[in-house]
């Protein structure tokens, strides 16, 4: 391969990399993306009729996919101030959470037991959710 290809390649991808930095600052700085409120409407909420991500994941059903998704979204959530409560609680939780659907991604043995203890959404709801006006 000629360097003046060589070059050019590698100057394609710093370019490839800085646009997504700034893409990604530019989503972040919009004030639009919630991990929080993202995790829950993906992984669960579902459409009436079809279970959400965290039951199939529940019932071993979930793909491999969907698992890693649930981990980054619940990682990314757990990153997160809760809209209101207490911060350490909050922390605590997530912690457990993602430590479970960890091990469902692993395959662990009692994953889904663990994962299923972890996933208590009125707990979370109760302590961490404002209320609607």
């Amino acid at each position: 391969m000629k360097d003046t290809t060589k070059t050019a390649l590698r100057a394609f991808a710093v370019l490839g990399v800085a646009f997504s930095v700034c893409v990604t600052g530019l989503v972040a700085a919009d004030g639009k993306s919630n991990p929080i409120k993202d995790a829950m409407k993906k992984y669960n909420s579902a459409p009436k009729g079809t279970d959400p991500v965290c039951k199939k994941a529940s019932s071993g059903t979930a793909t491999k996919e969907e698992i890693k998704g649930m981990l980054e979204a619940y990682t990314a959530m757990a990153a997160c101030k809760p809209p209101q409560g207490d911060e350490a609680k909050w922390k605590k939780l997530c912690a457990a959470l993602v430590e479970a659907t960890a091990a469902l991604d692993k395959g662990e043995a009692g994953a889904a037991d663990k994962y299923k203890a972890a996933v208590n959404c009125k707990g979370c709801h109760e302590d961490f959710k404002p209320k609607k006006k």
